[in-house]
């Protein structure tokens, strides 16, 4: 193998392998895609590397949210904010202190999480 291969090789095919990785994992963890959607994408990156990357990156949303940025409230799917983590906070700490009952935390919380 010549010098010129290694290079090529290094600087051309081992970054697209990373991006063709990095899609593909990307892919998998967001949630706001349906089964279908993701098994088409899928097909596009693996048939046509290149291209397929290329058409994911450029029209992927800029909000689009992976599986760590959502949480499971009663049944649904929902995103998790800043807000709702200190409301719950909040809460927890007036339960704790006694001024709310259990049950009243249990309806609050329901309540911040939907």
């Amino acid at each position: 193998m010549t010098d010129a291969n290694i290079f090529f090789l290094i600087l051309v095919y081992v970054p697209l392998i990373m991006l063709w990785v990095f899609a593909l994992t990307d892919l998998s963890h967001r949630r706001d895609l349906s089964s279908l959607a993701k098994g088409l994408w899928a097909v596009a990156i693996v048939l046509l590397p290149v291209i397929g990357m290329l058409v994911y990156f450029i029209t992927r949303p800029d909000d689009a949210l992976a599986a760590e940025d959502w949480e499971i409230v009663a049944g649904t799917v929902a995103p998790v904010t800043d807000k709702r983590v200190a409301d719950l906070e909040r809460l927890a700490k007036l339960r704790d202190d006694g001024a709310i009952t259990d049950g009243e935390y249990t309806l609050l919380k329901t309540e911040v999480l939907l």
